[in-house]
């Protein structure tokens, strides 16, 4: 689509630095084009506040703000863990999961206000502008797309500050705090500035830092103790409570948090090809994550398990490449449903000083038999039965070592 085509843009629209400046250059550049901005609510908080007003304000018409956070929970963050995917085998994926369903939104806005083209405030660096458009091209294939960082004179944060200002676009970052920050109900994410060299250490005591609990240094010197309920690898109740989705992860990001739990300082191998290095915040998600693999330890067989552990490889690479809506990605999301069948079950964890601390694990479902794995007395297994097993488990070595003996 030309550019002199283009009349109505939705914008993927968060109020930071980035998408503040795009909503006046997209009028600049776009032929006084109208601006729709989209703003979805994944457990931001405080950072949607005054998000509306602040549109309007700087050009947009309207501002939709899509309540998202049960849905998150739901159908993209419950099953991402129940897989037990992991990028990297330290990243719990909190931005990458987020992508699709704020995109998958915005294209039903678009669709409905009949816009021209989606606008979205990724950078040409980074892994996020492949999620939102690829979620794009699964609903709507045909719908242009604007990716300003990859057109706009503008090459550095630096200034898009100084396009801001000259604007009177009002920011609520300074140059001096100016990390790179996205922020959810699952993580809070910090890059940019000193955390560029991976020889810094990060300033995790330095007050404003960590925003969503303390480093394990200023944790308490007493644990705290918490039980999770699960049913068919859903978490549905905390120390007996029955709770919401919503405010059972945001009780455990406070309980995490204030132990020093979750805090990752990760060099993560980017889409694009790059290697990048960020700290991220993940409490209630780290929590969770710790104990649906322990209840999986009692309730899953070994097979299984083991075949699980390859699946959740596949299944954070998927997710982190934005391939959310493939069938590949749903295809392993429906095995990792049969597996959770019987992963049932109450989970004790002791939290203390950034450490999770197994504290015990019950279920209905339990394949572990104390009768069968004790050291003392049984009447259920016959050791001798050991004897046959490893001569036959080991027949193929002993083949091989008469082998090179007779060579």
């Amino acid at each position: 689509m030309k550019k002199e085509d283009i009349k109505k843009v939705v914008l993927a629209y968060s109020g930071g630095l980035d998408t503040s400046i795009i909503i006046p250059w997209l009028k600049e550049n776009y032929n006084n084009c109208e601006v729709i901005a989209v703003s979805a609510d994944v457990g931001q908080g405080t950072e949607l506040d005054g998000l509306e007003e602040k549109a309007i304000k700087t050009g947009a018409s309207k501002l939709y703000v899509l309540d998202l956070k049960k849905e998150f929970i739901e159908d993209f963050i419950y099953p991402t863990m129940q897989a037990g995917a992991v990028y990297e085998g330290d990243y719990l994926l909190g931005t990458s999961f987020a992508r699709p369903i704020i995109a998958q939104k915005i294209v039903e806005i678009a669709l409905k206000e009949g816009a021209d083209a989606i606008a979205h405030g990724c950078t040409g660096k980074g892994n996020d502008q492949v999620r939102f458009e690829l979620t794009i091209k699964a609903f709507a294939p045909e719908m242009a797309i604007i990716a300003p960082w990859r057109e706009w004179t503008i090459k550095s944060r630096e200034e898009e500050i100084d396009y801001a200002e000259a604007h009177n676009v009002p920011l609520k970052i300074n140059r001096e705090t100016n990390y790179s920050k996205d922020k959810n109900l699952w993580h809070l994410s910090h890059e940019g500035l000193d955390l560029e060299d991976p020889a810094n250490e990060p300033q995790y005591n330095k007050p404003g830092f960590l925003e969503m609990g303390v480093s394990p240094e200023q944790a308490p010197d007493t644990p705290t103790y918490i039980t999770l309920s699960f049913e068919k690898g859903i978490p549905t109740a905390l120390n007996g409570e029955k709770l919401d989705p919503v405010t059972l992860i945001e009780t455990l990001n406070k309980l995490g948090g204030e132990n020093g739990i979750g805090i990752t300082d990760l060099v993560e191998n980017r889409l694009v090809g790059m290697k990048s290095r960020g700290v991220y915040e993940t409490p209630g998600g780290t929590i969770l994550y710790r104990a649906h693999k322990v209840l999986e330890t009692i309730t899953l067989d070994r097979d299984t398990q083991h075949y699980k552990e390859l699946v959740a490889s596949k299944y954070a690479e998927l997710v982190y490449n934005g391939l959310w809506f493939t069938p590949l990605r749903e295809a392993l999301a429906a095995f990792v449903t049969s597996t959770q069948q019987n992963v049932t079950g109450e989970v004790k964890l002791k939290l203390y000083k950034g450490n999770i601390i197994n504290a015990g694990v019950t279920s209905p479902y339990s394949l572990y038999s104390e009768e069968v794995a004790t050291f003392d007395e049984d009447n259920v297994y016959n050791q001798a039965d050991a004897t046959g097993f490893i001569n036959l488990f080991g027949l193929p070595l002993q083949v091989q070592a008469n082998l090179k003996k007779k060579n």
